[in-house]
Formats: C-alpha cells, sequence, structure tokens
C-alpha cells in the first residue's frame, strides 16, 4: 500500500468537526440555503466585521461592496444558468451549493486537505442527486450543475477534474478518476453547435481514469476497466480491459482477468444512443444564439 494514516492535532480535529457539522446541520435544515451559504463564505473569507459594517448602512467603497454582494449566490451567475434546458427549481438549490464550493476552493483552507476533503465530501451529500461513503474530492473539481451526479463509496476525484451532468453522469464504486480528466454528458451538433443532446455517461465500478483522459457524452466505461493517460474514450469500454490513445482503443485484459472479460477482437460498438435523455425547453423561455451563424451550406 501507498498511504498512511495522516490526522490533525486534537485542538484542530475538534474545530474542524464542529465546523463541519454545523454547516451539515444548516444545511439540511429548513433554513435559506442561500443565507447560509453568504454566511458561510463570510466567515470563510474573514469579512464579518466589513459585511456587517455594510449590513447596517455603514459606507463601504465600490469594490468592498461588489465583493461582499458576491458572497450571497443569488448575485452571481454560473455558466449552466444560461442553459435554455434546465429544471429552474433543482437548479436554483444547486446553484447555492456549488456556488459555496467553488468558493471554498478559493479558501487558503481548500489546500489544508484534512479539512477540505470532509468539507466537500459533507457538500457532496447535499448536492449530488446521490454520494456515498468514504469519497475523497480535491480541488477544482468542477461540475455543470451537481444535481445530475451520482457516486457510489469510495470514490476519489483530483484536482482540475470537469464532471458534466448537463445529462446525467453516474460513477460507481471505488473508482479514481486522475488530474485534468473530463467526463461530459452532452454533446453538441456537428453543424449547428447550438444543438445540444444529453446523454447518461456510466462509469462503472472500480473503473481508473488516468491523467488528462475524456471520456465522451453518453459513453459507459465497463467495470475495473483502466484508461491509459490523455486517452479520448468515444465508445464503450468493456469490463477489465485496458484502453489507450484518441480515440482509446483496448489493447489488453487486465492480468488475471482474461476468464471474464471480452476478447480483445470482439467488436465492441458503443450503446450511447440507448443512453440519450430527451429534454423539452419551456415554451416561455427566450432563446437566442450566441454565435449567429450562417449554417447554410452554399449549394444548398
Amino acid at each position: 500500500m501507498t498511504k498512511r494514516h495522516v490526522s490533525l492535532p486534537a485542538d484542530a480535529e475538534a474545530g474542524v468537526r464542529a465546523f463541519i457539522d454545523e454547516v451539515d446541520d444548516r444545511l439540511a435544515s429548513d433554513e435559506d440555503t442561500c443565507r447560509v451559504v453568504t454566511d458561510v463564505l463570510v466567515d470563510l473569507f474573514g469579512d464579518r466585521e466589513a459585511y456587517e459594517r455594510w449590513q447596517d448602512g455603514g459606507r463601504v467603497s465600490a469594490a468592498e461592496r461588489v465583493r461582499l454582494q458576491s458572497y450571497d449566490p443569488c448575485n452571481a451567475t454560473l455558466e449552466s444558468e444560461y442553459y435554455a434546458e434546465k429544471d429552474e427549481d433543482t437548479f436554483r438549490e444547486s446553484k447555492y451549493l456549488q456556488w459555496l464550493w467553488r468558493q471554498f476552493d478559493a479558501t487558503p483552507l481548500a489546500d489544508n486537505v484534512e479539512f477540505a476533503l470532509r468539507f466537500r465530501q459533507m457538500l457532496a451529500k447535499h448536492l449530488f442527486a446521490e454520494c456515498g461513503d468514504g469519497c475523497r474530492f480535491f480541488k477544482n473539481i468542477s461540475f455543470t450543475y451537481g444535481h445530475n451526479i451520482e457516486v457510489g463509496d469510495n470514490v476519489v476525484i483530483h484536482d482540475d477534474v470537469h464532471l458534466d451532468d448537463r445529462g446525467k453522469l453516474s460513477i460507481g464504486d471505488r473508482v479514481s478518476i486522475s488530474d485534468d480528466a473530463h467526463v461530459y454528458s452532452h454533446d453538441h451538433d456537428v453543424v449547428d453547435q447550438t444543438e445540444i443532446t444529453n446523454y447518461h455517461t456510466i462509469i462503472e465500478d472500480d473503473v481508473r481514469l488516468t491523467y488528462d483522459t475524456m471520456v465522451r457524452a453518453g459513453c459507459k466505461v465497463g467495470e475495473n476497466a483502466l484508461i491509459g493517460g490523455k486517452s479520448s474514450v468515444t465508445t464503450d469500454i468493456p469490463a477489465h480491459h485496458i484502453a489507450v490513445g484518441s480515440p482509446a482503443k483496448s489493447v489488453k485484459v487486465k492480468p488475471g482477468w482474461e476468464p471474464v472479460a471480452a476478447p480483445l477482437d470482439d467488436s465492441k460498438e458503443t450503446d450511447r444512443n440507448d443512453r440519450v435523455i430527451e429534454h423539452v425547453i419551456p415554451d416561455d423561455v427566450e432563446q437566442f444564439d450566441e454565435f449567429e451563424r450562417e449554417l447554410t451550406p452554399p449549394d444548398a
């Protein structure tokens, strides 16, 4: 084994536990989530005195006002907020929690691994559709909504990973996702990139996605498979296979797993079309084309 147990000093441990439990209890209560997020961020950034002075009508500079307003997630926008097909009610709650996650990662405390892993695990149980026990979420993980992600037990997701859950993303037990990996659940049309299709992307139990890998929307990476560094998964990968390259191809079966794995020479067609998630954009949503391109071919 390559890991050892590390613990905080007793006083620090008591403080960490008390803080995480307090935030957890407030998020689980009937208290307004936006208010909870604002309070937590004001204190994490050490801005309580200035915030209360501003709330009491005291003088603050224009820069201070913008900073203090931004602790409230209602005063911020996220990229996913502009997506026409999103569920407004579900997104509203997940936006507040995602804002807390992102802003926490901007604090110096986010580098205190023992504290930060436990804080994000607590947040994930409120934000994700499902989150198992014993998960370790490292720094600067991003996601589209958060509420369309299912995560099993003992999952490890390292720094700078992007989990796109514009569609749906299921991650099984004991999955390891290395730094800079990107897992997608939506695709753009090749002609009109404003037309998107959402998918259910599946990462099964015990999968390893190594450094800087990409999984295309709607693909399934089978149980115990390993995807080599900088590989691009564009089709389903069978269980117990090692796949590398761009596009990723199976090059061998994990040693010892040959009796239960599909042979390498078996053609594996993707079932991603079966994982399309239909969506309906409400009639009252005013849509716009940010590119305004001419999409008609010249000879049409």
